[in-house]
């Protein structure tokens, strides 16, 4: 857990450790790298705003290091500042204020889903919709033969949508199937990584039902 605000990381660092975690907290960025490389975690909660190097370069190096599941906490609502996040490397997304059952169901989602691709790895598949090819054992993804850079939540949700090319699913939906809540409130966080996805694939890639969803472009 990396928060420069004590009040909300003893907050968070106690709610983690009632749901059975093994939390070790830092402040700043570089306090951070450090306790990363010497603890290894499963999943790392980050804060966007902190002293020093801010959050989007810990993130940065945290992946370069090491690949590992992370969930940003930003106060920055703006969907620049949002994109500019997962594209450095963040899984997920989570906008203070926030509460504490939501942060503990996206830590959930995030784990499951590393367990999953742990599980995924042994199947020898690939999808190929228009021009994009999935790799579904390598988690790799090719855009007209170049590949694409995609974060966990990233390539979970582009893989569901392409189990079904051209089936409208609904945000509500892909909330419960990814991230594994569904709530109304929250369907913002399928929109803007539906929209990093159209950054690393290109705008024609999933097609938005205004109202309903998206889907995936057969050609």
């Amino acid at each position: 857990m990396v928060e420069d605000d004590d009040t909300i990381a003893n907050a968070v660092r106690l709610r983690l450790v009632a749901e059975g975690f093994d939390v070790r907290v830092a402040s700043d960025g570089e306090g951070a790298l450090a306790a990363y490389a010497k603890a290894e975690p499963d999943v790392v909660v980050l804060d966007r705003l902190l002293p020093g190097l801010d959050g989007l370069e810990v993130c940065r190096r945290m992946q370069a290091a090491r690949p590992v599941p992370v969930l940003m906490l930003t106060a920055l609502g703006e969907e620049t500042d949002v994109l500019v996040g997962l594209g450095v490397g963040a899984d997920d997304y989570i906008t203070k204020p926030f509460s504490m059952r939501e942060l503990v169901a996206r830590i959930h989602a995030l784990l499951r889903r590393v367990e999953r691709a742990s599980l995924l790895a042994h199947e020898d598949t690939v999808i190929r919709v228009g021009d994009v090819e999935i790799n579904t054992a390598e988690r790799r993804v090719f855009v007209r033969g170049a590949e694409a850079q995609l974060t966990r939540t990233e390539f979970d949700l582009l893989r569901r949508l392409a189990e079904r090319p051209g089936q409208v699913f609904e945000r509500e939906r892909l909330l419960s199937d990814i991230w594994g809540f569904s709530e109304a409130a929250a369907t913002r966080t399928v929109d803007s990584h539906v929209r990093a996805l159209r950054r690393k694939l290109g705008p024609e890639v999933v097609r938005t039902v205004h109202g309903v969803g998206y889907a995936l472009v057969r050609s």
